[in-house]
């Protein structure tokens, strides 16, 4: 497992040359989401498509 330090240096050497801070904060942001999902399916915390359909159709109905 990578330390935050080796994920940063690894996102970094990744950034083309003329890469903005926007583009790194997105960059890392876009990892931590990923992580946070993985993290989600090795803990089961997931839905099925049928599963999100019938949530999001039943508040719309509401």
């Amino acid at each position: 497992m990578q330390t935050i330090k080796q994920i940063i240096h690894d996102i970094a050497d990744h950034l083309p040359e003329q890469a903005t801070f926007d583009d790194a904060m997105y960059a890392l942001y876009v990892r931590q989401k990923l992580e946070e999902g993985f993290r989600d399916l090795d803990e089961g915390r997931t839905y099925t498509q049928e599963e999100v359909e019938q949530r999001l159709l039943g508040k719309r109905l509401s």
